[in-house]
């Protein structure tokens, strides 16, 4: 799902080539209309993430439909375009909650690069608003649909992940080894307006130090010995769509800098030519490493972190969405060479009982592998060759599928708390606890 746009001028010609150069930037959800009376109508039948409104119209001018958009759907970013750079116009506009105001003629990037903002701001504001909201998933089901969960924290997540598609600023995915990482980059190119270009994954740890630019930036023919053709780099490869930079925890200090400045200047020059070229890719970086940690030690650059943490988006482990396990195995084995195989309720609590260190990775092969095993049609706790729970340990009746109250207790707490982004002292407003009860419960359950 791109951005929606709303494109008001009474100027065919400016509406076409706009039209024409926002879907070569990949916007595909574009609306454009010579008449300003017919906005009030447009409004009535969906929401616009951001409006283009000339000033100078005949029957309503930009002003009145900036004032009527901010009216009907507040949310919408506004940009203002004219052929009269009048100051007074200008101060108007912004008070009336414009977010730029452009003069034409336009420079051929420079109504892409305000919408690109404009959109990053309303992406950040709904942010803010969410956080504040009741817990939803994504609207776009499509493209997170290989992200199964009913978690609270990880629907949050989800959500976030949408709302930063819908612009090109850099995501930072963080979180331990196997808990999604990749998928949640695919599904953030899958929900971009750049969904139908490609998407390039480069494990930065695989990089060297020697063939860095070569392989980043490509290179031409006889650029080096070996160099028998011209060879494009993963920024070219990416043009267009996604690079996706796993491990970047991982990545050597002397090419943090190299990489920082791609992100900076938004161009690179391919080793042996001399014209730069354009760096049109929008780039998601992973890790599970604590960056912080290696900002302290001096191993990884600060202003490289600063400028890649604005979207940080953090993936909980599986034990800390125990809730998700259910769902999870089920659709590992409706993926798997056996579907019709389905799991005994000992097996189910054994898979409960479990830590999960390697996470949703290590559950979808100890599910794949036990539904291979299953030879009666259903998976027994021995085919999961997982260890035997502590003793103790879910000592409810077989067949039941509930749960203890301990375990029902301690996911509403964490959920509550996560959904106040760990307030204690809201939490234990909200739970009916004091405060010193829900601080002794949290480290029981193993969270700082």
């Amino acid at each position: 799902m791109g951005a929606s746009i709303l494109i008001v001028d009474d100027e065919q010609a400016f509406l076409n080539s706009v039209t024409r150069k926002l879907r070569l930037e990949g916007f595909d959800d574009l609306t454009a209309t010579p008449d300003p009376t017919a906005v009030a109508g447009l409004l009535a039948e969906k929401r616009f993430d951001a409006a283009i409104l000339d000033i100078t119209m005949p029957g309503m001018d930009g002003l009145e439909v900036l004032e009527l958009i901010k009216r009907e759907s507040p949310r919408t970013e506004c940009i203002m375009v004219t052929a009269n750079e009048s100051i007074p116009l200008v101060i108007q506009a912004i008070k009336q909650g414009a977010f730029d105001y452009l003069v034409k003629p336009l420079q051929p990037d420079q109504l892409v690069h305000a919408l690109k903002r404009a959109l990053e701001r309303g992406a950040m504001l709904d942010l803010l608003r969410l956080r504040q909201e009741a817990v939803r998933g994504p609207e776009n089901s499509e493209a997170f649909a290989e992200l199964t969960t009913a978690n609270e924290s990880m629907l949050r997540v989800l959500r976030e992940a949408e709302l930063h598609a819908r612009s090109d600023i850099a995501v930072l995915l963080t979180g331990e080894t196997g808990t999604g990482k990749e998928l949640l980059a695919r599904a953030i190119h899958k929900a971009s307006p750049r969904k139908t270009g490609p998407f390039i994954a480069v494990n930065m740890l695989a990089l060297s130090t020697g063939l860095f630019e070569s392989e980043f930036f490509g290179h031409a023919k006889g650029a080096f010995t070996g160099a028998m053709t011209d060879t494009a780099g993963y920024l070219a490869q990416a043009r267009g769509g996604t690079l996706f930079l796993d491990e970047i925890g991982d990545l050597p200090l002397e090419l943090q800098g190299k990489l920082l400045r791609i992100l900076q200047e938004r161009e690179f020059t391919p080793v042996g030519k001399t014209r730069p070229e354009k760096a049109d890719v929008r780039f998601v970086a992973a890790t599970n490493c604590d960056l912080d940690v290696f900002v302290s030690q001096g191993r990884f650059r600060k202003d490289l972190y600063y400028r890649l943490r604005f979207a940080a988006l953090h993936l909980p482990p599986l034990r800390e969405r125990k809730d998700d396990i259910r769902a999870l195995a089920e659709a590992f084995i409706q993926g798997s060479a056996h579907p019709q195989v389905t799991l005994s309720a000992q097996a189910m609590r054994r898979l409960l009982a479990h830590d999960w260190p390697g996470n949703v990775r290590e559950l979808r092969g100890v599910i794949e592998s036990a539904a291979n095993l299953a030879e009666n049609g259903q998976i027994q706790p021995e085919q999961l060759h997982l260890p035997e729970p502590a003793p103790g340990l879910f000592q409810i009746l077989d067949n039941s599928g509930l749960e203890p109250l301990a375990e029902v207790e301690r996911r509403h707490i964490l959920s509550v708390y996560e959904a106040l982004e760990r307030n204690k002292t809201q939490a234990a407003r909200v739970l009916g606890i004091g405060l010193a009860t829900l601080q002794r419960k949290l480290k029981g359950y193993g969270v700082k």
